[in-house]
């Protein structure tokens, strides 16, 4: 090839490779000769490709001069990367030779992989109380319709599997809500030592069913207002998902302590920022869990979530609601030891 030529492969920013008519690579740009090694220009196309689909591709291209597609896996980098492969047919004075090129797909891909695993996990969520439901009825209509015992109990039962289907569907459109709105930043001030307060009073009634004390505590000196610029209704979300989380999963007759402190520079956003935590004195759990606990449909105890009501999604809300505030979300736990959830937001100098 020509320098001009040359120059212009080495401008694309994705991976390109010729292929000429006698089977060896003519030349590469910078971005193919990562994935192949820069020494590739020269060899025949089999040894540098390998993967049986692309060197099927790139042969029918060759003896038919026919355009074709095929799928790349590169395990040399550091993540997995799929490319989607072109091979474009070029017509030259000594034959046909084969352009290449490589798109990264990888995140399409892990895009759509997470896409089918989100359908079926609600899928599975969904199909589990109403296949209760179902036998339920089925019984019901059955011996049990003069058993006004049972009839009751069934009823009671289905009332449970019936209300946790209404969550499910209330915490996926809350998540699609947040989600659609995650790049708009909040504007508003919003008083986090209030909201708190006024959180755990609506949640009084929850606690003390399982005995448990809700406690407020200021963790500074500083008795200016804890304001913040946010979206009142999704961090009082964030607020309730927490505190109902340590009810659920803390100690009976224990504590939930929701802790604030102001905090004249924070590192992460070069300025002033509070700091929420709520904090439990339960079991806790093993710390192998954190890194996928704000995952959907995620559960450390599966039976007991499912016992407590738990939809599985309330940490991913919560997660998607502070990266809408650009905070930071953080979850430290170790067994016997309870569990602490940090929210840290940008505050209101």
């Amino acid at each position: 090839m020509d320098g001009l030529s040359d120059e212009i492969l080495a401008a694309v920013p994705i991976p390109l490779l010729l292929v000429g008519p006698d089977e060896r690579i003519r030349t590469m740009n910078s971005r193919a000769g990562e994935l192949f090694g820069a020494s590739g220009a020269g060899r025949h196309f089999v040894t540098a490709l390998r993967q049986p689909a692309l060197l099927a591709c790139v042969e029918q291209a060759l003896r038919s001069g026919q355009a074709g597609t095929a799928r790349y896996v590169d395990k040399n980098m550091a993540r997995e990367a799929v490319f989607k492969v072109r091979a474009a047919p070029l017509n030259g004075r000594d034959g046909i030779s084969v352009l290449l090129s490589f798109e990264d797909v990888t995140d399409l891909e892990r895009a759509d992989e997470m896409r089918r695993d989100f359908v079926a996990n609600v899928s599975h969520e969904l199909k589990t109380p109403l296949t209760a439901l179902i036998g339920f009825i089925e019984t019901l209509r059955g011996a049990a319709r003069d058993d006004r015992e049972i009839r009751e109990r069934f009823l009671a039962i289905m009332e449970r599997e019936a209300s946790r289907m209404n969550r499910l569907v209330s915490d996926l459109l809350s998540l699609s809500r947040v989600e659609s709105s995650e790049r708009q930043r909040p504007t508003d001030p919003v008083d986090l030592e209030e909201l708190a307060t006024a959180t755990i009073l609506s949640l009084e009634s929850l606690a003390q069913a399982d005995g448990v004390q809700l406690v407020v505590q200021r963790m500074d000196s500083d008795d200016r207002p804890l304001l913040v610029h946010g979206d009142r209704d999704q961090l009082q979300q964030v607020l309730t998902n927490l505190i109902e989380n340590g009810i659920k999963y803390g100690r009976k007759q224990g504590h939930v302590w929701v802790r604030l402190r102001y905090s004249p520079r924070e590192l992460a956003f070069r300025g002033p920022g509070v700091e929420l935590q709520v904090a439990d004195d339960g079991e806790g759990f093993d710390p192998i869990h954190i890194p996928r606990l704000t995952e959907r449909f995620y559960r450390v105890d599966h039976h007991r979530s499912r016992e407590m009501g738990g939809t599985g999604l309330g940490l991913a809300i919560a997660k998607h609601i502070v990266n809408r505030h650009r905070g930071r979300f953080r979850i430290e736990t170790e067994p016997g030891q309870g569990a602490c959830f940090t929210v840290l937001l940008p505050a209101i100098d």
